[in-house]
């Protein structure tokens, strides 16, 4: 079975470095290559349209069963690859890890859609999308951009991330 392995790359190529990694790694070795990324809403000339923004930056995921040719391969990228390992062995993506972003994406559009909500007193409570349940995670909501700021433990570390959350209104809190 195909395992995840998380490939750091530069910031801002990420999209760019998966198209090139695709291209070096020999036939039938990748199952997939894709830099999970967010929906968000941003506003342009007055009006909201949806904009997909990357979901970690800095890091792509490479579905394999072949992790040393594709280490192989990446040795042979001119460009800052590096295949994340704990000592001497690639560490493939755990299970829980893989189940959050296998949960909110699918193969082929590995997107997490936007989440809508409302602010009740100092809460924020999700009212659709896939932050529903999950409001424990959101560490602080930037309302005008649309982003939920979310802390989670991914590849082995605690990360901030970003995620899409309209906020459709603001309640007062029941007396």
């Amino acid at each position: 079975m195909a395992r995840w392995y998380v490939v750091q790359v530069a910031t801002g190529k990420e999209a760019a470095m998966c198209e090139l990694i695709e291209r070096v790694a020999p036939e039938g070795v990748l199952e997939e290559c894709f830099t999970p990324r967010y929906q968000t809403q941003k506003k342009v000339r007055g009006e909201w349209i949806y904009v997909q923004k990357v979901l970690f930056p800095g890091y792509l995921i490479a579905v394999t069963d072949r992790v040393d040719e594709l280490w192989a391969a990446l040795r042979g990228v001119s460009e800052f690859t590096r295949l994340l390992s704990v000592g001497e062995a690639f560490a493939p993506l755990s299970d829980e890890d893989r189940a959050w972003i296998s949960v909110f994406t699918e193969r082929g559009a590995r997107v997490v859609p936007m989440s809508m909500g409302v602010i009740e007193g100092d809460r924020v409570i999700v009212t659709q999308g896939p932050l529903v349940g999950r409001e424990a995670l959101i560490r602080r909501v930037d309302r005008r951009r649309s982003i939920a700021y979310l802390e989670l433990e991914m590849f082995g570390r605690t990360l901030t991330t970003k995620v899409g959350l309209g906020i459709v209104a603001r309640r007062r809190e029941h007396a």
